[in-house]
């Protein structure tokens, strides 16, 4: 299981990405343009952050393609898409181009940062290609296959004639989009860069990081892209902006204002891990991992998923869209403790564990495997939105419905925790750390689904809220002294 705790999160400084793109595969979203004639056909470079939501995907996971010809692409290989194994990175760029990593990258927590630079008039064959993830060269393939000297490609990156995508796959055969995270995506024509063109190591930290990039050269069919506008236009007010002062804009497809994220490679957000799941009954994620649907299956209780941040200290808020109807009737929402063994036995945080607490549909709360707990007994529906404060310094869980607290519950009531539930100390959890957790509470083939907002929501939020941080965007207020779950506020309040 792959999560984020406090100690191997940092507080960012210097550069700041305000925005990402998020990509959901299921939606056929992505973003295209065709390009005029290139500075270069020999020489470019690709500098991308991306986070992954879809893990081992069979039809692969494509980041950048040039459509005209299906096998120029990089992407994340699926078992349906070539040799070697599910996730590993692939760079395939005319027939002379050939590369697929032995490593592999399947952490949905983490932003990766893509580097391919190719130059093919150097003498040394192995210079003419160079991949770098997070500042390191690539080294280890399973297939490795450069260019002659001088070679003229004619299915470069940035090349003449056909529509490039961000995010869409191959042209023939099943289409491959990505679904995760994009941000700072930069082009380079006629140039081959280094990673410390885009990014550099923290002094402190040693992670590596992104920086500047606006003051570099771009080329003819050179952009880069920072999602700071949220149009569906193609043009300098849309979501395929380029910023490079090229006006080499990408058309939008099936993107809209609610796909432009906070959630970036400078203050990672938490979203639903789909690595922590049982190997049954499996749910259903999608919107960057922001949408979570139970199995379907009759039997045992159904898991939906815990986030990829785990919390140790501080107080931390999130917000949850509710789906209540026929098809998705006992939802439940709240924490958990011990995530691992209730993925392994595909079990529920009602009531499984002395590490957990939970809000239901039909309006019961529960906590730490005892039973409902007087007082609440309110119910919600499609629409409602429930918000879940977590004070861990003081061991109090606060639920609201539409930005009312249950109970006449006050979550900045300290020690005291007026209208709370208890919540065992953290140091006694099963996992170390508490998640913000989903599932259903019936043995039937009702789902339960949940759009979560982690302080970047997969819908569109009418008021916005921020925390005192000034993260996050919330449809109700978050309470004082409260914050979302991303890594700046873990690194300065958990």
């Amino acid at each position: 299981m792959s999560i984020i705790i406090p100690a191997n999160s940092a507080v960012g400084g210097g550069f700041n990405v305000d925005n990402s793109l998020r990509f959901n595969s299921g939606s056929s979203e992505y973003l295209n343009k065709t390009f005029g004639t290139p500075t270069s056909n020999q020489k470019c470079t690709y500098s991308g952050w991306t986070k992954r939501s879809k893990i081992t995907d069979a039809g692969g996971q494509y980041l950048l393609t040039y459509y005209g010809n299906y096998s120029n692409a990089m992407y994340f290989n699926g078992a349906g898409t070539g040799v070697g194994s599910n996730d590993q990175f692939v760079l395939y760029c005319d027939p002379t181009i050939r590369f697929y990593t032995n490593r592999l990258f399947r952490d949905p927590s983490a932003w990766y940062h893509v580097v391919v630079a190719i130059d093919t008039t150097q003498g040394t064959a192995s210079n003419r290609v160079k991949i770098y993830i997070n500042g390191v060269r690539e080294t280890s393939f399973l297939t490795e296959t450069y260019p002659s000297q001088n070679g003229t490609l004619a299915g470069l990156f940035g090349g003449t004639g056909a529509a490039h995508n961000i995010g869409r796959g191959q042209a023939t055969g099943a289409n491959s989009y990505f679904g995760g995270y994009m941000s700072e995506i930069a082009f380079i024509d006629g140039l081959q860069l280094d990673p410390t063109s885009f990014g550099e190591f923290d002094e402190d930290s040693g992670v590596w990081k992104p920086i500047d990039v606006s003051g570099l050269t771009f080329g003819n069919n050179g952009f880069y892209q920072q999602y700071k506008q949220s149009g569906t236009g193609t043009n300098a007010s849309g979501l395929g902006a380029d910023t490079s002062g090229n006006d080499n804009h990408f058309a939008v497809n099936n993107l809209t204002a609610v796909d432009q994220s906070t959630d970036t490679c400078t203050n990672n957000f938490a979203t639903i891990n789909p690595l922590n799941v049982p190997s049954s009954n499996l749910p259903t994620f999608s919107e960057g991992n922001l949408v979570s649907i139970t199995n379907t299956s009759t039997g045992s209780y159904k898991w939906g998923g815990c986030t990829t941040i785990g919390m140790t200290s501080g107080k931390f808020y999130c917000e949850a869209k509710a789906t209540i109807d026929s098809t998705y009737s006992r939802n439940v929402i709240g924490i958990t403790g011990d995530s691992a063994n209730l993925a392994r036995t595909n079990g529920t945080i009602l009531n499984t564990t002395a590490s957990c607490g939970y809000y239901s549909s039909n309006g019961s709360v529960a906590y730490n495997g005892a039973g409902d707990v007087s007082g609440y007994n309110t119910s919600y529906a499609t629409g409602d939105i429930i918000g879940i404060a977590f004070d861990l310094d003081n061991g109090k869980l606060y639920f609201s419905k539409n930005g009312t607290f249950l109970n006449s519950g006050n979550p900045t009531s300290g020690s005291t925790g007026t209208g709370a539930v208890s919540i065992n100390a953290a140091s006694t959890t099963p996992d170390g750390a508490y998640f913000f957790a989903q599932s259903d509470d019936t043995g039937t083939s009702s789902p339960s689904k949940f759009e979560f907002n982690f302080g970047s929501p997969s819908y569109a939020i009418s008021s916005g809220n921020a925390d005192g941080s000034g993260f996050g965007n919330f449809e109700y207020a978050v309470p004082s002294g409260y914050f979302a779950l991303c890594t700046k506020n873990l690194a300065e309040y958990g």
